[in-house]
């Protein structure tokens, strides 16, 4: 059994990849980037594991439906309100049906092991927590909700902190313990570590199960050289004092794994990641297709093992 731990579009590349060495796998996704729009609950890290393993991901953008159309919001933008977020037709129907299930008392874990199930996918796909989390990014101009920061306001104001508010408080999802206990490997995927994976190390059951699991634990960086593979994860570790290279990003995991693999460009990086007892390997990190995701994947399941 292997284990990954997922955020953001940088993760769904390696988590398509270890789905295509094995069967038997769990994928545990970041909820803090959750939100509530037009009355609908939005799971934007959940719904990119599940159409990316389903075949259904738009690749170009990295989120949403491939060729879905925008008639919903379209008509939305006609009652006047708001529509940064792009939401497309199919995948509303996602959103409704997950807050229809929400409203007759179902838990967010259970409604995503059956949108697994109706999308045919035979990976256990699981929140991190049922409980409220959200990724607040504070700027000079007030606080915001991470969607708010990066797709409305295009992340151009400087930031000045980010918080992870439930996450302290937030119930432990006795799956994702399990599951991280038992597996053979865990992985810690290439996402955002400070948005992505930040709000899952953040809770204090995920952060004690990697503690006790982290022999078995390998993280893949984000990061080659100074810049992130993609998205904003540069921008957000320089706001939170952290270097952003490699090795800032294994100081940050160092409680949570024992091992990590960098990009060759930085090969050079190897001397100062044992300072921190961590082992270090090196390959190409940046998937630009499934090809490179499917050897990435067997690359850091056979350093794992």
């Amino acid at each position: 059994m292997i284990t990954v731990l997922a955020g953001g579009t940088g993760s769904i590349k390696l988590v398509r990849g270890l789905a295509a060495h094995t069967s038997d796998l769990n994928v545990v996704c970041n909820v803090g980037d959750n939100l509530w729009m037009y009355d609908m609950y939005i799971c934007p890290d959940i719904d990119t594991t599940v159409y990316g393993l389903a075949d259904l991901l738009d690749r170009d953008k990295g989120w949403g439906i491939r060729k879905d159309s925008f008639n919903f919001l379209r008509q939305m933008e006609a009652f006047g309100e708001e529509t940064w977020f792009r939401i497309g037709d199919r995948d509303a129907a996602t959103h409704l049906m997950r807050t229809n299930m929400l409203k007759n008392g179902k838990n967010l874990s259970d409604i995503t092991r059956w949108m697994c199930g109706r999308f045919a996918i035979n990976v256990n796909v699981m929140p991190a927590t049922d409980s409220n989390v959200e990724t607040i990014i504070s700027t000079k101009k007030g606080d915001m909700h991470i969607q708010e920061y990066w797709v409305k306001h295009r992340g151009r104001e400087p930031v000045t902190g980010i918080r992870y508010e439930g996450a302290e408080r937030a119930r432990p999802n006795p799956e994702v313990s399990r599951a991280i206990q038992d597996s053979k490997v865990v992985v810690i995927a290439p996402g955002n570590p400070l948005t992505s994976i930040g709000p899952m190390l953040k809770m204090q059951s995920i952060r004690k199960d990697l503690s006790r699991a982290r022999s078995k634990t390998i993280a893949v960086s984000p990061i080659v050289g100074n810049k992130a593979v993609s998205g904003p994860a540069a921008q957000y570790m320089e706001a939170a004092g952290i270097e952003v290279s490699a090795l800032g990003v294994a100081k940050m995991y160092a409680h949570a794994c024992s091992s990590i693999v960098v990009d060759t460009k930085d090969k050079a990086l190897v001397n100062k990641l044992s300072n921190i007892d961590m082992k270090v390997h090196a390959a190409r990190i940046v998937m630009r297709n499934r090809q490179a995701e499917n050897a990435l994947a067997a690359f850091v399941l056979k350093q794992a093992r």
